[in-house]
């Protein structure tokens, strides 16, 4: 019986490495993109960062103008003989009312996380030098998770964990255990790469890094967009005095 499930074990496997280059190429390209754009933008910011920043300050200039204005016109209204106080809806407090779905929803995310941890632990594999450094990186996904993630993104990596492929143990006997073609994680992990190329190829500067032929020329129309930019808001702003 044994026998006949070695040729499924060795198919998983497959499946399971073919997915996780698939995801490291992912990876890889959208760290190019992400490296290419920054340097091109900070270039960009490096030609134009006097403009940028006036235009920040006039910007933040004119929004604190546009307060003290609607602060004076109320004050305005108050001075009048038929000036009412606004009747607004009453929020009633729920400070005191027991959350019941905040209180469950905590109480499985400590399940999850504990449970997580102490099957990842690098401490289990201290016999195993080369599955150390792995758990000690699988751990800190988790932490990472568990403080910052979703309930979903920690059941999700939960599953991932227990179904072996976290740290490549062998748990195709375990209960938890799942195959590599049902590793939800995994899957998620790499359409969630997909989206992140997907955006990281859609920002308006790595178009211009594929589309133009000398991308610096973007430069200029920059300059042009923040010129037109800064004259309506010195306009806009040289009477104030805040």
């Amino acid at each position: 019986m044994a026998k006949q499930n070695l040729p499924n074990t060795k198919n998983l496997l497959q499946e399971q490495l073919s997915i996780k280059v698939q995801i490291q190429a992912l990876k890889d390209e959208l760290q190019t993109i992400e490296q290419e754009t920054s340097v091109f933008e900070a270039k960009l910011r490096a030609i134009l960062i006097d403009m940028i920043i006036e235009e920040q300050e006039l910007s933040d200039l004119y929004r604190r103008m546009q307060k003290a204005k609607k602060q004076k016109r109320l004050e305005q209204k108050k001075r009048g003989k038929n000036y009412k106080e606004p009747i607004g809806i009453k929020r009633i407090s729920k400070s005191n009312e027991p959350n019941s779905t905040s209180k469950e929803e905590e109480k499985e995310r400590k399940r999850l996380y504990r449970e997580a941890m102490l099957h990842v632990h690098p401490d289990k594999f201290s016999m195993n030098e080369n599955k150390i450094d792995l758990a000690t990186e699988v751990t800190s996904m988790l932490i990472e998770i568990y403080n910052f993630g979703s309930l979903n993104e920690l059941q999700l990596f939960h599953a991932h964990i227990f179904s072996g492929n976290a740290i490549g143990q062998a748990n195709l006997n375990s209960k938890q255990s799942t195959p590599v073609s049902d590793d939800i994680y995994l899957i998620r992990e790499k359409e969630n790469l997909e989206q992140q190329l997907i955006q990281a190829k859609s920002r308006p500067t790595y178009r211009v890094l594929q589309d133009y032929e000398n991308p610096m020329l973007f430069a200029g129309e920059l300059k042009a967009y923040y010129t037109d930019r800064l004259l309506k808001l010195r306009k806009r702003t040289r009477k104030t005095h805040i």
